[in-house]
């Protein structure tokens, strides 16, 4: 395997905007069997785990977006380094984010401790695209204190952002049917920290009581976190200097969660990984119009789905 330009390497470890971008955009472009993109994430992984990912997620128009806003001039505020990953619908087009990059927080453009990029889902289900890991590696690497990922806010599917995040924000508010959403297992499960956003709409206390209903029915270890319901305004940034320390609160006393939550990440990003290079060397193994012809024969109900499935995996052996 190829290694990377040196000279982006250095670039990317001495923090240059310049250079994280285009290393962003070349494990983003790349898939699991492009050498390019897995030779920069082994040169630079050696130089991350140190930054704090916070995963910042919830229905769309919950105000996630400013809210993210406010929280990069807090961690600024703080004197440290912060990356934002905002995770767009994909464009039906292009394939690339339908969201520019800086609409949303260009207030910091001029800021050299600040670093915005959209990245697309590519159609990922779960909202997160699939080089979102790599990306923030990048970012880690580059010296980032702080990582926030602001998803696309597609309801409960948002779930897979606990997946990369050391914590996670969910957004809720009033007025949207959020005292239900907040009930699903999903949401209630992967919330570290609640906002309960657009604190000067009506309904806001009913919310919050809803929330807080849900969660005293979850079964929790004693002494275990119990995830905080915060009301904020972002519009106005009330309320966020409460979330940052809440979110510093619950990394000092969840470094071993923190540690465990690493492990799992890596566990699944390794089987993923392994599991499209094994399609990568299935495909190579076949024949061509394998596939179309397994499907055909499922649809003519000549075999079933799972038959056609064993006798395409099979020809690996």
């Amino acid at each position: 395997m190829a290694a990377p330009p040196e000279a982006l390497v250095e670039r990317v470890l001495a923090g240059d905007p310049r250079a994280i971008a285009r290393a962003i955009s070349v494990v983003e472009d790349a898939g699991s069997t492009d050498p390019a993109g897995a030779a920069l994430v082994g040169v630079l992984h050696p130089h991350s785990g140190r930054a704090y990912v916070v995963g910042v997620t919830g229905v769309p128009g919950g105000g996630k977006s400013t809210l993210v806003d406010q929280l990069i001039a807090t961690v600024r505020a703080a004197g440290q380094r912060v990356a934002v990953l905002a995770v767009d619908p994909t464009s039906p087009f292009s394939g690339g984010a339908v969201l520019g990059d800086r609409v949303r927080m260009n207030r910091h453009a001029g800021d050299s401790g600040v670093f915005v990029r959209s990245m697309a889902t590519r159609g990922h289900l779960g909202g997160l695209a699939r080089t979102t890991g790599d990306a923030v590696l990048v970012l880690d690497a580059a010296g980032f204190d702080v990582v926030l990922i602001e998803t696309v806010g597609v309801g409960q599917d948002e779930v897979e952002v606990a997946q990369t995040a050391d914590a996670t924000v969910v957004v809720l508010v009033p007025g949207t049917g959020d005292d239900v959403q907040a009930m699903k297992a999903g949401i209630m499960e992967i919330a570290d920290v609640f906002v309960a956003n657009k604190a000067d709409r009506e309904g806001i206390d009913r919310l919050v009581q809803s929330i807080e209903a849900a969660l005293s029915l979850q079964p929790a270890a004693e002494g275990a976190w119990t995830p905080p319901v915060l009301k904020t305004e972002a519009t106005t940034g009330a309320g966020v200097a409460q979330l940052w320390d809440t979110l510093g609160r619950f990394r000092d006393r969840s470094e071993a969660l923190r540690a465990e939550r690493r492990h799992a990440r890596s566990l699944t990003r390794v089987r993923a990984l392994a599991g499209e290079l094994l399609f990568a060397r299935l495909e190579q193994a076949l024949p061509a119009g394998a596939f179309e012809q397994a499907a055909a024969d499922v649809a003519a109900r000549r075999r079933d789905p799972y038959r056609a499935a064993r006798d395409l995996a099979g020809q690996l052996v």
